[in-house]
């Protein structure tokens, strides 16, 4: 009996163990996703956008 206990205790552990690892696996994949759109939106901001004065009819950045 005390074998099943420990091989018990063991695969436990292993399955904690993965658990874990997997979960920081996650959220690193997380966290790198959303620095990416933070950078994305930080860059589409750099670009300025024209937008037509109705009074004059030119496309000036606004």
């Amino acid at each position: 009996m005390p074998i099943v206990a420990i091989a018990g205790a063991l695969g436990g552990l292993a399955v904690v163990r993965w658990a874990y690892r997997t979960a920081l696996k996650v959220n690193r994949e997380l966290e790198e996703a959303r620095l990416a759109r933070v950078a994305e939106a930080a860059r589409s901001r750099d670009i300025p956008t024209l937008r037509r004065d109705p009074a004059t009819g030119a496309y000036r950045p606004g």
